[in-house]
């Protein structure tokens, strides 16, 4: 099993934008959720959810590219945010 973790860096003022907005898409993916830094980076938002494997992650994200919902729900989200990576963790 692995664990997709989305983190962000939001811009002053959108981290609570963007964490509601996450949140709002977390609930259709398995195990998802949303958490916030209370020591890290200011602003920083990250969406966690689980994947059985890389394929099942590959498959995600070829359904985020052509879901016109999810899309439509995920509409200018970049520009709540400065930066952003991606963890792919086994879970051992």
């Amino acid at each position: 099993m692995f664990i997709v973790r989305n983190c962000f860096v939001a811009k002053p003022g959108s981290a609570s934008k963007l964490a509601a907005l996450l949140k709002d898409v977390s609930g259709m993916l398995p195990n998802g959720r949303v958490l916030t830094d209370v020591t890290g980076d200011f602003n920083r938002v990250v969406m966690e959810y689980e994947a059985a494997n890389v394929a099942e992650f590959e498959t995600r994200m070829q359904q985020y590219g052509s879901d016109p919902e999810l899309r439509q729900k995920m509409q200018g989200y970049t520009d709540l945010w400065l930066t952003g990576t991606r963890e792919i963790l086994r879970v051992v």
